[in-house]
């Protein structure tokens, strides 16, 4: 029994689309951009700043402890110093849905948030933040319950009894409607101006910001903290920032109509099957644990990690089985990217650029270093950035493209660089911050080495993640501080933060810092 649905591409693109009154009339004859913003802070002219990096943290306690709240409380001596918060997506496990923005979102958030002394009387779609946090979408932020699961909750009956498991995941109801409580959380959304003369208001009051592409969205700190679209970009102390929406370019690429693509498929298939029957191991062993006993506590914990590790396998399978010649790639997000990169490359105000977004290209964490979506993401982006190089050429000097890349969805904390891949994304930085509170997962036996058709294309540096075993066993979740220095090549100095769950204790420390 599946778990979660995620959506068809092409209806998370309309629905986005429609929230945000895409291109509607009366924004096209205002000349607003709707994919720019401008951080208005007071201090964005800065050339030395810094910023807080999270990603995949929404989930709620786990037996015995919470590392979502624990890497919060970590970030708070550095808040004041900070000038926002990244987060890389996966705002709130399960399925995104707005009956746990309260318990996986503003509870552990609420310093960042107008009001949070109170954070108990905050709704989800009505967050104002008074220090800035900027997300992206992650996968489970788009992702839905199947229906059995909602009618079991409407009758008074919790998912979990539907299983021979104690296992408690973070659903009730509902999932997130395509994506509609992140929307409303975190996007201005404007399809809630329905009457004459409101959204014209709307606009009139708050796209107010010129930028060399027109009128756009002025995000005021603890006044409207609003942003305008699922990807959109924004220029502090001198750099770009782009924020990518990547769950509408990672659809992998249609198999073969072949006698090869045939077998790729039976193989596919009987590796659901024996994942499905692996899930369902899982569960069934749960049954027997005892949640009030510490150590079995832990196994169950350690149970809910594996089984939703496996259904993100599932999935992954799902989209390649489900792959065909029609399969949706967000074009325009890509096409748009591409422009502003070049346009970036061509403004003199601009001394570096950073991207994030969910689904990581280069990562060697156990379930993700070389699943279809990575794949597919790698490929495209590549695209992205090969074009940009075509036009921009010789101007880069002996700079990448892009100064660093920023990602979740791994669960863990990972830093990579990539060497000579033969394409426009070689020697670029790629740091994987997506262990800043769900369940953790470990690096691959492989190694840190990451090959393509036999060739070297990318080497991680620092991996962090679960190790150890049975009571010597870790769980370090982190974040990141992230230290711009002024320069027309600027340096990042990244210092990582953690929150180690270690027999039964927090330990908090701060790594070795690294330079970029």
């Amino acid at each position: 029994m599946k778990l979660v649905s995620d959506p068809a591409i092409a209806d998370k693109i309309r629905k986005m689309n429609q929230r945000v009154r895409w291109q509607d009339p009366a924004i096209m004859e205002r000349g607003i951009d709707q994919t720019q913003l401008v951080l208005d802070d007071k201090k964005s002219e800065e050339p030395e700043f810094s910023f807080l990096v999270v990603g995949d943290s929404g989930s709620g306690a786990h037996p015995g402890h919470n590392p979502q709240r624990q890497v919060a409380k970590l970030m708070q001596p550095h808040q004041k110093e900070c000038s926002f918060m990244l987060h890389t997506g996966d705002v709130v496990y399960l399925v995104g849905s707005s009956e746990y923005y309260q318990k996986n979102f503003i509870k552990p958030y609420r310093e960042f948030l107008l009001g949070g002394e109170d954070y108990r009387r905050i709704a989800y779609d009505q967050m104002i933040f008074k220090q800035p946090i900027l997300p992206v979408p992650g996968n489970h932020d788009y992702y839905d319950l199947p229906l059995i699961y909602g009618l079991a909750s409407l009758a008074a009956m919790p998912v979990r009894h539907l299983f021979p498991s104690k296992l408690n995941f973070d659903v009730g109801a509902h999932g997130s409607w395509k994506g509609d409580a992140y929307a409303k959380a975190f996007l201005d959304y404007l399809k809630a101006f329905m009457l004459p003369g409101d959204l014209a208001r709307h606009l009139d009051e708050h796209y107010t910001a010129k930028t060399d592409t027109g009128r756009c969205l002025r995000y005021q700190p603890g006044q409207f903290t609003r942003l305008p679209n699922r990807y959109y970009s924004f220029r502090y102390g001198g750099i770009d920032f782009f924020a990518l929406d990547s769950n509408t370019f990672n659809a992998p690429l249609p198999l073969p109509a072949t006698q090869e693509g045939d077998a790729s498929r039976q193989e596919l298939s009987k590796r659901r099957d024996e994942l499905e029957r692996q899930k369902m191991q899982f569960m069934e062993e749960s049954a027997k644990l005892n949640p009030d006993n510490h150590s079995e506590a832990e196994k169950l914990d350690d149970s809910q990690h594996q089984v939703s590790q496996i259904e993100e396998m599932i999935v992954d399978i799902d989209k390649q089985l489900g792959s065909d010649e029609k399969t949706v790639t967000d074009i325009d997000q890509l096409e748009w990217l591409k422009h502003r990169l070049i346009k970036s490359w061509n403004t003199a105000d601009v001394r570096g650029r950073i991207i994030y977004f969910h689904h990581p290209p280069y990562v060697s964490e156990t379930t993700k270093w070389n699943q279809s979506q990575t794949l597919a993401v790698r490929d495209r982006l590549r695209t992205v950035l090969n074009a940009v190089a075509e036009v921009v050429g010789s101007n880069t000097g002996d700079r990448p493209l892009v100064d660093l890349v920023l990602n979740g969805h791994a669960h863990c904390l990972e830093h990579l660089e990539t060497v000579d891949t033969g394409s426009a994304d070689s020697r670029i930085h790629w740091i994987v911050c997506g262990g800043s509170g769900y369940s953790l997962r470990r690096q691959r036996t492989e190694g840190p080495d990451l090959m393509e058709n036999q060739k070297l294309v990318a080497h991680s540096r620092l991996f962090v993640g679960r190790n150890g075993t049975g009571s010597l066993k870790r769980r370090p979740y982190s974040c990141l501080r992230i230290d711009v220095k002024e320069g027309s090549t600027p340096k990042f100095i990244v210092r990582p933060l953690v929150a180690e769950w270690y027999q039964r204790e927090w330990h908090n420390y701060e790594m070795e810092s690294f330079q970029i």
